[in-house]
């Protein structure tokens, strides 16, 4: 089954995933950046212990100033820096590699899990994706309940339309304000807060436009991305997205008991299967699409949806943003890194495995919105897309 991983934005649909070439401005855009801030941030994150073995995946020409400063303080607190792997066959810096990443390039597609078994730490550096083989060679060994990696994307940045933006220096520094300065302690409180609001409720959102959408999570696993990437922290890991460290941090995600999921979705306009649609709506009931109507190009929806097959017409997660720091700012809004500020949540359609729920089948579809109110229980906790409780 192909797999398919898209962003709905407020109004148009843009793909999750892209393949990040290197571009020749990135050392101008990147040259205000404290590097040391970062990499000491990025570090102190992941708490490392001695002996640890920590495997950096990156794209030349992509944060490259990273790399040495990350070797460094991996070392000074005692664990073993095995390299950094290039998501680029064609380009393996001399400075990026070791005995660990030279074996590494000789392995077959096949073999590279099991050499990465020995890996206790991936970091995935900006341009990193899934359809890189040491990448998905990670994410097979934390599926087998070992290891943990840190997603540090510096991506995910959207118009209000939907439509990816270029990470620029405005971008930049919008990114390590958030890394350096989130009260991580406070972030992990507030999800735990939400989480615990959650279990015994049924949570509902409503948008302007239509949505009224309500579900329970009973016992599911609810992953919050709080950025404590700790050993220890890895102890209460149930799924694979429990062990994905996200930098910068934020969002809470669940799969909801599919039975439970009832109500209505409003999509904002965005593009499926290749055409821009209006209007869409789609009838949920026991977690199962039963009925979709769309005022332009609904035949679209429809082979889309057919296409990804069960996966398709199952609800998949709903996720919400936490991060003062990464909330849609008032003057010239965007909507910063995957969604993960506070207020804005996430109503995705498909495969939801990767959280501990029954779907299976690939398709995944993420879809942003940015004027959802939550409630759980009789509690407000978001209205008109802002964090209140």
């Amino acid at each position: 089954m192909k797999k398919y991983i898209q962003i709905i934005g407020c109004f148009s649909l843009a793909w999750a995933m892209i393949t990040c070439a290197p571009r020749q401005k990135d050392l101008i855009l990147e040259s205000h950046l404290d590097w040391q801030a970062i990499a000491t941030q990025l570090i102190k994150r992941c708490g490392l212990q001695p002996g640890e073995q920590v495997l950096l995946v990156g794209l030349p020409g992509r944060f490259d100033p990273l790399i040495p400063l990350l070797k460094k303080n991996i070392e000074r607190a005692g664990a073993v820096y095995l390299g950094a792997a290039s998501v680029d066959s064609s380009i393996q810096p001399d400075s990026w590699s070791t005995d660990f990443t030279k074996s590494l390039a000789k392995m077959s597609d096949l073999e590279v899990p099991l050499f990465l078994s020995a890996v206790q730490l991936g970091i995935m550096l900006p341009g990193a994706t899934p359809a890189n083989r040491v990448y998905a060679g990670l994410q097979d060994v934390l599926k087998s309940g070992s290891g943990r990696t840190i997603h540090f994307h510096w991506e995910g940045a959207y118009h209000l339309d939907g439509t990816l933006m270029e990470v620029d220096s405005t971008i930049d520094i919008f990114y390590q304000n958030a890394l350096l300065k989130t009260d991580y302690v406070s972030l992990a409180n507030k999800q735990t807060e939400f989480e615990s609001a959650m279990r015994n409720n049924w949570v509902h959102v409503t948008t302007p436009s239509g949505t009224n959408i309500k579900f329970q999570i009973g016992d599911r696993q609810v992953t919050k991305q709080d950025g404590n990437a700790n050993l220890a922290h890895m102890d209460k890991a149930t799924t694979l997205i429990d062990r994905e460290i996200e930098l910068p941090a934020g969002a809470i995600r669940v799969a909801p008991l599919e039975e439970t999921v009832e109500g209505v979705i409003a999509f904002p306009d965005s593009d499926w299967n290749g055409a821009h649609v209006k209007g869409l709506m789609m009838k949920i009931e026991k977690g199962k699409v039963v009925a979709i109507n769309a005022e332009e190009n609904l035949e679209f929806v429809e082979s889309e949806i057919e296409q990804a097959g069960d996966a398709g017409r199952s609800f998949r997660e709903f996720a919400l943003g936490f991060n003062p720091l990464l909330a849609i700012p008032e003057e010239n809004p965007w909507i910063p890194y995957y969604g993960y500020g506070a207020g804005v949540v996430r109503l995705s359609l498909g495969d939801n495995t990767e959280l501990g729920g029954k779907v299976k089948g690939g398709y995944v579809r993420w879809n942003f919105f940015t004027d959802a109110t939550v409630r759980v229980g009789d509690e407000v906790w978001v209205e008109a897309g802002k964090l209140i409780k």
